[in-house]
């Protein structure tokens, strides 16, 4: 099994380029020329602007062949789904509603295709539900497309290509005492990233990388039934045990 590359984005707009310099660097682990980039907008219910937008980002502006798996439109080709995923060298989950992307993703069996693609060294991507996804759980903003006005965030199932609890757009949505108490509540370790930060897991253990200067990824701890906070800016290497 060769090493995973898995690249978690708290928060920013693709379509400002505001999580430009971690989509530089995304694509640089490819480690090719023209490296093949699969977008993957199931949260988003495949939104076709934001396909155009990854295109624009990843395609005409970061010199990617860029490529769809529209999970909607066709959802019983399945062998497509597997064919698309196989080929990719870089694969983009965006975000959106995180729950309805995992129950369709394990009623098509996309869950297994990912983990395989991962396992083999495909680089793992995605920003808000694509940065949840690849952990065990996440903290997530998935009934707030219920339409109630009345809401809670909820702890999700991911892919578990990751350990620990997940949390995006740490400041950008202030969710630091949801998550502090659901860390607390669930008596697991929480990572968060800031928006236009990201966690990267890879050879050498996981480190920030960022896109603005104050952009953290920070390390939620519980000990001895109290929670902890270690935040590491960008290049950071991150101790996952703190």
């Amino acid at each position: 099994m060769k090493h995973m590359n898995v690249i978690s984005i708290g928060g920013g707009s693709l379509r400002k380029l505001q999580t430009l310099p971690i989509d530089r660097y995304i694509v640089k682990l490819a480690g090719k020329r023209s490296p093949k980039a699969l977008f993957i907008p199931t949260a988003s219910g495949d939104d076709k602007e934001y396909c155009e937008t990854f295109d624009r980002a990843y395609g005409t502006l970061l010199g990617c062949r860029t490529d769809h798996l529209l999970l909607y439109r066709n959802p019983s080709d399945r062998k497509a789904a597997a064919r698309k995923i196989a080929a990719a060298d870089i694969i983009y989950v965006g975000g959106g509603n995180t729950l309805r992307m995992m129950r369709m993703w394990r009623k098509l069996g996309i869950d297994r295709m990912l983990l395989q693609a991962g396992r083999k060294g495909t680089v793992l991507a995605g920003l808000s539900a694509g940065a949840i996804c690849w952990h065990a759980w996440g903290h997530s903003d998935s009934r707030a497309y219920s339409g109630k006005k009345s809401w809670a965030y909820i702890k999700v199932r991911g892919l578990g290509l990751m350990p620990g609890l997940y949390c995006p757009h740490l400041d950008g949505e202030k969710r630091h005492a949801s998550f502090k108490a659901m860390v607390a509540r669930e008596r697991m370790t929480g990572i968060a990233c800031d928006n236009f930060a990201a966690i990267h897991y890879g050879t050498n253990g996981a480190k920030c990388v960022s896109a603005r200067k104050n952009a953290r990824v920070h390390i939620y701890s519980l000990t001895n039934g109290k929670v902890s906070v270690n935040s590491f800016k960008s290049r950071e290497k991150i101790d996952l045990n703190t």
